[in-house]
């Protein structure tokens, strides 16, 4: 099944809030190597004037990505994962992402490329944290670009 090109410009409706904890911005700035205490000490990152433990920049992926699967898992837009390959991926961050926010994200397609046998989909995720008022405020932008090698390929 080819990539459905009629997807480039949808936008999906919010995610439900993704809890940061302290204890996954740990694992994650060890698995990357970020050894700066602000990703692994309460005291520094407060001492920095933070809340709490501050995210690798990179940590915005985690939350994206599950965003994004919005669009993988979905059928009909017809992207067999089997076939994909990361080509790209940029943050823009707003603020930092901290242990204690709940981000809600939005993902929105922002084009779908095909040249012979390849479909490049690139992908929006606008994260936003949720405020006590229930407003949001934005956090980070996270624009990937999927590779999708055609079954002729």
């Amino acid at each position: 099944m080819p990539i459905n090109t009629e997807y480039a410009g949808r936008e999906y409706p919010a995610t439900a809030p993704y809890a940061v904890g302290r204890e996954k911005l740990r694992e994650f700035a060890e698995v990357v190597g970020s050894t700066h205490p602000v990703h692994l000490d309460p005291e520094a990152a407060r001492g920095s004037g933070y809340p709490d433990v501050v995210a690798p920049p990179t940590f915005a992926v985690v939350i994206a990505q599950r965003a994004e699967a919005q669009l993988v898992e979905d059928e009909a837009a017809g992207i067999d994962f089997t076939r994909v390959v990361h080509a790209d991926e940029r943050f823009t961050h707003h603020r930092p992402i901290v242990a204690g926010d709940q981000i809600v994200t939005v993902l929105h397609v922002d084009s779908i490329v095909e040249r012979r046998g390849l479909s490049m989909v690139t992908t929006r995720c606008e994260l936003a944290g949720l405020l006590p008022d229930g407003s949001t405020e934005p956090v980070a932008t996270v624009v990937s670009t999927l590779a999708v090698r055609g079954e002729d390929a």
